[in-house]
């Protein structure tokens, strides 16, 4: 680990949401949107979704986080958010890479939705077909 730590950043992304975040030594804290994360997300399964890479470094006490979240819904933040945290303690040891990427941190949820046919309702659904 590198000594007196300046600032680190990193982007995650999930469907249409996107975490930029800026993580300095600390106590732990993460503010998202200039807001605490246990008022951004106040469901306790998205704040342990946001934590899981610190708690399983054992690093949840050791950094604080600014985050700016843009775009998507609840889950698809915290989730971008889940990638943007672990790319950062990357950055900052690279040891702890390969615990990561064994976990599925580090690698990008790819599904986005599926767009509109034309002489469709939705992406799959055809409109319903009468025979009378």
């Amino acid at each position: 680990m590198q000594e007196d730590m300046e600032m680190i950043n990193a982007l995650g992304r999930r469907k249409s949401a996107v975490a930029r975040i800026y993580v300095t030594e600390g106590t732990g804290k993460i503010t998202i949107n200039k807001r605490d994360l246990a008022e951004y997300f106040p469901s306790s399964i998205l704040q342990y979704v946001v934590k899981q890479p610190l708690n399983l470094l054992g690093a949840a006490e050791k950094y604080d986080i600014k985050a700016n979240l843009n775009g998507g819904g609840y889950t698809g933040q915290s989730q971008a958010l889940r990638l943007a945290i672990a790319r950062a303690l990357v950055k900052i040891n690279a040891d702890d890479k390969k615990a990561l990427r064994a976990e599925g941190f580090m690698t990008r949820d790819s599904r986005e939705v599926e767009r509109k046919k034309p002489g469709r309702p939705k992406a799959r659904r055809r409109f319903q077909f009468s025979k009378r």
